[in-house]
């Protein structure tokens, strides 16, 4: 018997990662979207636009830390340009600059090695799988997953920035549960973050797998006295073998 009905599954560290050299792939994504911004005739002074922008993601990325709370690139976009004389951008053009920053650094990030074999393996034992991951661009997410050619494994694919809250506020799993009408105690979570996957797992009764090969940040550094998982793996093929155990 299987020890868990369905399994959720973080996405960036878990099963795709960065590969690139971040300060620089984020000043080639800033470049992209003030470009286009420019080509729509804003008129837009390169250096402190740019400033700025970086200024309000980076105390925005400190806030929601805290709160929990997602509140989307576009959303932040949107509030700068009517602070610097644009406050009726149309939707549509946030979308296409936002679609053009992100493409950037979208070709940074990679797929496991043993992300496919994994996930194919638990499908076929009968498994059902979903992602929730914290991000504050939906359509970011989702062209990621697509990047991958992983999203025929999952039944959903969650973000924060679709929900309005992240990890590791329990609400947000328990949207998740809800596509599947799955108690949490039949339900494991996956995901390399200590203070995110894994604590959003224990608050919300869920079984929390904490998956190490990319886990040596500030971050989690902070939480290791704190916070532990009642599961730990060091690469994803590990999970197969884990669950066997458990069944």
């Amino acid at each position: 018997m299987r020890p868990f009905d369905a399994l959720l599954f973080d996405l960036g560290n878990t099963l795709i990662y960065f590969d690139g050299d971040r300060p620089l792939v984020f000043a080639q994504a800033d470049a992209e979207l003030l470009h286009h911004l420019n080509l729509a005739g804003l008129n837009l002074e390169e250096e402190a636009f740019l400033k700025d922008f970086r200024t309000r993601l980076s105390d925005y990325f400190t806030e929601r830390e805290s709160a929990f709370i997602e509140y989307t690139t576009a959303h932040i976009l949107r509030t700068l340009l009517a602070d610097w004389g644009y406050a009726q951008v149309p939707a549509g053009l946030i979308r296409t600059v936002l679609r053009a920053m992100y493409a950037v650094s979208e070709a940074h990030w990679q797929l496991e090695a043993d992300t496919i074999s994994t996930l194919s393996l638990l499908h076929r034992e009968g498994y059902r799988l979903g992602i929730i991951s914290n991000a504050s661009d939906d359509d970011n997410v989702q062209a990621l997953v697509d990047k991958a050619g992983i999203r025929q494994y999952f039944d959903f694919i969650l973000s924060s920035a679709a929900a309005g809250i992240r990890k590791p506020n329990p609400r947000i799993f328990s949207l998740a549960l809800e596509n599947w009408g799955i108690p949490p105690d039949r339900v494991a979570m996956v995901g390399d973050t200590l203070g995110a996957d894994i604590l959003g797992a224990k608050n919300a009764g869920l079984f929390s797998i904490w998956l190490t090969r990319r886990a040596d940040v500030p971050a989690n550094r902070a939480h290791a006295d704190t916070l532990q998982s009642d599961a730990v793996i060091s690469t994803l093929s590990e999970l197969v073998e884990l669950l066997a155990q458990m069944s």
